[in-house]
Order: structure tokens, then C-alpha cells, then sequence
């Protein structure tokens, strides 16, 4: 039992993984024949996961005709980073007010790390988009890591991912706009300046869905 939990876990985590990162992409239905020899798991593991999914957000359960991976649209990313931003700022000044020095040290890394991306991205690499896309969710996570509510952050977390799926249909990068705008936030919370780092936050979230619009709309 124990490791069919584990198996249903790890299920879970690679096709809400595909899901994200557009390898199954929006409007696809899933079909579980091919589902099963993708992902080598059985047919009730399967549907277990797929209904996870589904009560998340991330998969559509249509009656009589299955499972589909949820659609896109530009309403539906205004919702998700209108929510992204309720809880993130939620969690960023109860997350400033309890940091400690550890907790200013992880974020210095994470910030590290997405930095060293980021650059990389602006000479033109996209083999790193992934990894630039791991370490962007990584840093906005250890901003909040000192909130002191793992049900906020598990939440914020899905939203997270909700959100980065329409970052990921694009591929585009926005430059030293977004690499200022994390810079910013870095200092403020290091400054534990919490309205600093909601007003930064407000900025980089708004720019990232005008900028995803513009796209979306060519």
C-alpha cells in the first residue's frame, strides 16, 4: 500500500510536471491507453491522479468524454494572477515580519541562482528555460518560506504553477524588466520592508500578464 502511494505520488508530480511545462498541452485529452504506456501505471493509478488533477485545476473531467487538459484563456489568466497576487502579498508580509537570519540566507540563494538563469536567458540560451523557470518558482517560495502557514504555501504553490503554464506556452523573456523587478524584491525583503515588496510584486505579476497577453494575442 505504502508503495502504491508512492507511485501514485510520483504520478502525480510528473504529469502535473508535463502539464505545466506544456509537454501535454492545453485542450489535449488524456487518454489513458496512451496514458499508460507514457507513464508505465496502471489504469486505477491513473484515474486517481487524473482526478487529483482535475480537483485542482490542472485537468477537466467531462462527462461521458473523459479527460482533458484545461484549456487556456486570456480570463482565465487574469483570475489566476489576480489570486497569485491576494496570496502571495498575503504571505510575503507575514513572511518579512517572521524571517530570520536563515531564512534571509535562503532567499539570498534562491535569488542566486535565478540570477545566474536570468543572464544566461538574455544572451539567448533557451536550453535553460526549465532550470530559469525552477529557480524563478524556487525564489518567489523562499520570499514567502518564513510565513508560518504550510497550507498557504502548498496553495500558493498550485496558483504558482497555474500561472507559469501560460509563461511556458510563450518561451519569452522579458529581459532586465523582470530581472530589476526581482532585484527589487530581493532588497525589500531583505529590508523586511513588506510594502515595498507587495507594491514590487504587484508590478512583476501585472507585467508578466501583459506581457503573456501580447503574445497570446498574435
Amino acid at each position: 500500500m505504502e508503495q502504491q502511494r508512492a507511485s501514485g505520488q510520483s504520478l502525480y508530480g510528473e504529469i502535473r510536471s508535463d502539464i505545466v511545462f506544456g509537454r501535454l498541452e492545453p485542450g489535449e485529452k488524456l487518454k489513458t491507453t496512451d496514458l499508460r504506456s507514457r507513464y508505465g501505471t496502471s489504469v486505477s493509478t491513473l484515474r486517481e491522479v487524473l482526478n487529483r488533477l482535475a480537483s485542482e485545476g490542472f485537468v477537466e473531467a467531462r462527462e461521458q468524454r473523459g479527460f482533458f487538459v484545461a484549456p487556456m484563456s486570456e480570463a482565465g489568466l487574469r483570475e489566476i494572477a489576480d489570486l497569485r497576487i491576494l496570496l502571495e502579498n498575503h504571505a510575503l508580509e507575514q513572511s518579512l515580519a517572521a524571517g530570520d537570519t536563515n531564512w534571509e540566507a535562503g532567499v539570498i540563494s534562491a535569488y542566486h541562482k535565478l540570477e545566474r538563469m536570468e543572464k544566461r536567458r538574455a544572451e539567448g540560451d533557451a536550453s535553460v528555460i526549465e532550470a530559469w523557470k525552477r529557480y524563478d518558482w524556487e525564489f518567489h517560495q523562499s520570499l514567502i518560506a518564513a510565513c508560518g502557514s504550510a497550507e498557504l504555501r502548498a496553495l500558493h504553490g498550485t496558483v504558482f504553477d497555474k500561472y507559469l503554464r501560460y509563461q511556458m506556452q510563450f518561451l519569452s523573456y522579458r529581459g532586465e524588466v523582470a530581472a530589476s523587478e526581482h532585484r527589487g524584491l530581493l532588497d525589500a525583503a531583505l529590508a523586511h520592508d513588506a510594502a515595498a515588496a507587495q507594491k514590487m510584486l504587484r508590478a512583476h505579476i501585472s507585467g508578466g500578464v501583459e506581457h503573456a497577453l501580447s503574445l497570446m494575442r498574435l
